[in-house]
């Protein structure tokens, strides 16, 4: 499969694509190595992939603090607000 460089026979690198906000939303270099990325309504980053397999993905509340960031790798930190239910279950397996 061609990257989007190859696609378009690019030869001044690197190569670099922006949305309507100026973000940056993908970056190739001349090796075909990318970078993708995606921005949320307030121009926060909200998933990062390279062409290695390396991802991230993040999410942010309204006050523009990160609440929740999922590596690739496995490893997840969520702040996110709990429901009432999710609280239950927590209170519940604490007991246990």
């Amino acid at each position: 499969m061609k990257t989007i460089a190859q696609q378009l026979n690019v030869k001044k690198f690197p190569f670099r694509i922006k949305d309507s906000e100026g973000n940056r939303i993908y970056v190739e270099y001349c090796d075909g190595a990318w970078i993708k990325q995606e921005y949320d309504s307030m121009g926060k980053e909200i998933y990062h992939e390279e062409s290695n397999g390396y991802w991230v993905k993040s999410e942010y509340d309204a006050n523009g603090n990160q609440i929740y960031l999922e590596y690739s790798s496995g490893t997840t930190i969520d702040n996110r607000p709990k429901t009432e239910i999710q609280k239950a279950i927590e209170l519940l397996e604490k007991k246990d």
